[in-house]
């Protein structure tokens, strides 16, 4: 088991997860519902599922494409994400 990658992505996902539209549903169910266990269990579960599907893709991906052109698209994927969120931001303070 490689230690550090395991770190590295725990600390990576994490962070990147945190305050995200998946917590917020999950504050929000539990809020609605008030039963922890049946939603962390089926947001972990769909958690799991899909990093399971980005592992499994980025498995596959990486053996056709080289890793340079993957970091490259998918940086200009956040970038574009980026832009189109402000872009509706903007848009949305403006109306």
């Amino acid at each position: 088991m490689d230690w550090k990658l395991l770190a590295l992505t725990f600390a990576t996902i994490f962070v990147a997860e945190l305050g995200d539209k998946t917590q917020l549903a999950v504050f929000t169910l539990v809020a609605q519902h008030q039963k922890i266990l049946p939603v962390f269990i089926g947001a972990s579960l769909a958690l799991t599922s899909v990093s399971l599907i980005g592992a499994v893709f980025g498995c596959v991906v990486g053996k056709f494409i080289p890793q340079e052109y993957i970091q490259v698209v998918a940086g200009l994927l956040f970038v574009g994400l980026g832009i189109i969120m402000l872009v509706r931001a903007f848009s949305n303070i403006m109306a």
